[in-house]
């Protein structure tokens, strides 16, 4: 008896062990996310709450000893009670192992058929399977019920298209996220047609009255030749309509743009170099080459020749 209890609660503890290492992995690192989060009041109601659900489980461990001691003692005392199964074994007859036949009743539910001198026994399903077995039919039938019928759950369909647009949704944040956080450190070069729309219109809106429509230059810098005053790279650009050159004429744009239209307007700039302005400006600065600043970030498939900067 002391064997299958044994058994019994080492068994359940290496499934408890096995279900924490799996979900280990998995739940550790929003674990830490959560507690990091957390101010010293969360943490200690936290610690406090750990401390009494280790009591309690003490308690309960406490508890079971003393009622495994106290029918020990009964047993001694009583020796009517010695043969009395035990609480455990009518539970385990009860609801997990079943009542086995005895070697002297087993040609009762043994077969007819035998292989080699085998024999098979017809032995009953075991109570925890068969309860589960039915828990099963139970649950197919609310299911059906439930789907068919009454219709309170989701289908799958339903589910599917719900976590569609979840994502879709998360998605539009984390781009939004990304976009509010472009930065002079990490603007990208980007040439598309989307971008250079953008770009222009912001650029017609608010830059044509210093550097002309077609970028040749007036108040400001000529855009359409080599000559760059504070460099010529994306990061440059964007600096510069970032955060201007007030001591020059040039406004921070920063609190009226956005940083992704200050992206836009800064590759729009970028690829007005090589055009011809109708009345361009003499250059200014020094000859930027993209290669001698920076190689490795825009020299790729002739990118870097269209880099530019007010």
């Amino acid at each position: 008896m002391k064997r299958n209890k044994f058994l019994a609660i080492l068994s359940l503890l290496l499934m408890c062990a096995t279900t924490v290492f799996a979900q280990e992995e998995a739940i550790g690192g929003g674990m830490m996310e959560t507690l990091s989060s957390m101010d010293s009041g969360q943490i200690t109601l936290l610690i406090m709450i750990l401390v009494v659900l280790g009591v309690m489980v003490l308690l309960l461990i406490l508890m079971i000893y003393l009622m495994s001691f106290m029918a020990v003692v009964l047993r001694k005392e009583n020796p009517e009670l010695a043969n009395e199964p035990t609480w455990w074994e009518n539970f385990n007859e009860k609801y997990i192992s079943g009542k086995f036949k005895s070697i002297e009743e087993e040609e009762e539910i043994m077969l007819d058929h035998s292989y080699d001198g085998i024999v098979e026994l017809d032995n009953f399903m075991p109570p925890w399977l068969k309860y589960v077995f039915y828990g099963t039919i139970i649950f197919a039938v609310g299911y059906l019920i439930n789907y068919s019928t009454l219709g309170w759950g989701k289908t799958p369909t339903e589910e599917y298209t719900a976590e569609l647009e979840a994502e879709a949704i998360a998605a539009e944040s984390r781009k939004a996220l990304a976009l509010a956080s472009i930065d002079e450190s990490n603007v990208e070069f980007n040439q598309s047609d989307r971008v250079l729309i953008a770009g222009g219109t912001i650029f017609q809106n608010n830059c044509v009255a210093c550097h002309a429509a077609d970028g040749g230059g007036g108040v400001g810098p000529n855009f359409t030749d080599e000559y760059w005053i504070h460099g010529g790279s994306i990061k440059d650009v964007f600096t510069v309509i970032k955060y201007g050159v007030p001591d020059k004429g040039m406004i921070p744009w920063q609190d009226q743009l956005s940083p992704e239209e200050i992206q836009q307007v800064a590759n729009f700039i970028l690829s007005l170099k090589g055009t011809t302005p109708a009345n361009p400006k003499e250059p200014q600065g020094e000859l930027y080459t993209p290669e001698a600043d920076n190689p490795n970030e825009e020299g790729e498939a002739g990118v870097d020749s269209t880099a530019v900067s007010s």
